[in-house]
């Protein structure tokens, strides 16, 4: 507890929104009465296809899904639903047809191995899984290896692939799922009230620094609280002439971009939305449809600032470039300002645990650097990570927040629970940070040993775990190599056994074969005599950097 004096160094975003349940009893209730209020405008169109969904059709979508799931699959308010896909128009209507009829949903990085995925199903218990084609085969057999979970798999598309030859009752197309019902009024269909407070709404996979992905369990509340804070900040930000068109790349397994998609919803906006970032498509879709938003990372800011392929394209609609999930630079930021006359890039800091965005950069002005303020219906302090004495105005310590976006806790890890979230409430980020004078806040440096790769969060730990897993692999360890584009790129030291040879390529295919995209050697790998450790046996990054800068240097 911060003593009177200490008290002064918590900074406040000011008081949240009153009433931001809005008098409904649920998530599901909430975004019904929001699809309905939002009518006949475009909600989401397909960047590939053009295709688009009104606010109405996918309200009925849902209500229809939702039908499907309470009567013929039987699922019940707490059932856990999966969704394992890329963007695509199914998606919004399972993850809102899934709350309509009170279940837990958990997106699921689709890139995934097999042992992630078995991991992944471990944790969120889905019973009925939704794929898209892309990791079909990755899902069905993790889910067959776990029937005690998994009761059925749905697939989106027109073919299934598991029909000959095999046991395909567990296995059935989107389209024969629904094709029981036919429609459902969506202002009758009922929807139960759960305890928002405890009610968990979504499961979202985030990388510890120990090893596999952590169910983080977001509440009904967590999401409002988002939803109405979002709300709030836009209403500090004159929009566009001629209103918010958003382009979005970002994954809706993502946090970032689940919490994108459901605030859009939310808050009457358009979303043209890519599967992935194709160069063309990307900037095509801008052109095309005029948007005005951008939710980026940095990579693709850098992109926008020196591709060759941009000046092909009218980019003149874009307003405002929304960046997230890593530190951008302010050369990166200059650039694209100059080359695009994007009128504001703005910066947040959040993360899985946090729903969305604790600190954000809202009005016109912010410092070079900044990630902005505290969000409102936020409390923020920075610690001395050893002794947890609260610091004031530009001391570097850890970032710790408290508020009503605060998940609920990791699923089925009370350990890992306590040691992020403290008795007292506060969320502590494992990010090392300042704030100044004017209460910006700085990040700097990390606690925790995620690489951040695109965006993606990767475990060193996990990377370490698998390259120790070969028999000629003595001993390992793992940092992130900075790189412009990508932030950081996964890098090995490996020291060899005794009388055998590995190349870098042999080791490199050993983790890709284990491992979904983000997790494999991007930054190769560098053979050692010996690792670096403390007494205690724990591996020093410091020196490992230390000696990658040397390596450079002689180059």
């Amino acid at each position: 507890m911060a003593s009177k004096d200490e008290s002064r160094f918590i900074i406040s975003g000011g008081p949240e929104p009153q009433n931001i349940t809005e008098g409904f009893g649920s998530m599901g209730a909430f975004v019904r009465n929001r699809m309905r209020r939002n009518g006949n405008d475009v909600a989401v169109i397909d960047g590939v296809y053009g295709t688009e969904v009104q606010y109405l059709e996918l309200l009925e979508q849902s209500v229809r899904l939702a039908e499907c799931l309470r009567t013929l699959a039987g699922i019940r308010v707490g059932d856990v639903i999966g969704i394992v896909s890329e963007n695509r128009l199914e998606f919004p209507a399972v993850l809102f047809g899934a709350l309509f009829v009170g279940a837990t949903v958990a997106p699921i990085n689709l890139t995934y191995s097999e042992r992630e995925l078995e991991h992944a199903f471990s944790l969120s218990k889905p019973k009925l899984i939704f794929v898209s084609p892309f990791s079909a085969d990755r899902v069905v057999a993790a889910a067959r290896r776990n029937r005690h979970i998994v009761q059925k798999v749905v697939l989106f598309g027109d073919e299934n692939p598991f029909v000959e030859g095999q046991d395909q009752r567990d296995v059935v197309l989107f389209e024969e799922f629904q094709r029981p019902v036919t429609f459902v009024n969506p202002l009758n269909f009922y929807i139960p009230t759960v305890d928002i407070d405890q009610h968990v709404a979504l499961i979202m996979c985030s990388s510890g620094t120990t090893g596999l992905p952590k169910g983080v369990q977001l509440t009904h509340a967590n999401l409002l609280a988002s939803i109405a804070l979002l709300e709030e900040s836009s209403n500090l930000m004159e929009p566009p002439p001629g209103g918010i068109v958003l382009l979005g790349v970002l994954p809706w397994f993502h946090a970032y971009g689940c919490m994108t998609l459901i605030n859009v919803i939310c808050n009457k906006q358009k979303l043209v939305s890519l599967p992935k970032f194709e160069e063309g498509l990307f900037l095509s879709c801008i052109e095309n449809y005029r948007c005005t938003m951008i939710f980026v990372v940095p990579p693709l800011v850098v992109f926008l600032a020196k591709h060759p392929l941009v000046d092909s394209y009218d980019l003149s609609s874009i307003d405002t470039l929304l960046c997230g999930a890593a530190p951008l630079s302010k050369e990166t930021e200059d650039l694209v300002k100059a080359r695009l006359n994007v009128r504001h890039v703005r910066q947040g800091y959040g993360m899985s645990e946090t729903t969305l965005a604790t600190l954000v950069q809202n009005g016109e002005c912010h410092k070079s650097g900044s990630v902005g303020k505290v969000q409102i219906g936020t409390l923020a302090k920075v610690i001395d990570p050893e002794t947890g004495k609260l610091l004031g105005p530009n001391q570097h310590g850890e970032l710790c927040f408290k508020g009503s976006q605060i998940m609920k806790g990791y699923i089925g890890n009370e350990k890992a629970t306590r040691e992020t979230i403290d008795q007292d409430g506060w969320l502590h980020t494992g990010d090392v940070g300042y704030y100044d004078e004017d209460f910006e806040f700085f990040i700097v440096d990390r606690l925790k040993e995620l690489i951040k790769y695109k965006g993606f969060q990767v475990p060193p730990a996990e990377i370490e775990a698998i390259l120790l897993t070969n028999p000629k692999v003595k001993d390992a360890a793992v940092i992130g190599l900075p790189d412009e584009a990508a932030g950081e790129l996964p890098l090995a030291f490996v020291v060899k056994q005794d009388g055998v040879d590995i190349s870098e390529a042999e080791i490199k295919k050993y983790v890709a074969d284990r491992t979904s995209p983000a997790k494999r050697l991007h930054g190769g790998v560098r053979f050692i005599a010996e690792i670096p450790k403390n007494l205690s046996g724990k591996i020093l990054r410091r020196e490992l950097r230390a000696m990658l800068q040397t390596i450079k240097s002689k180059l």
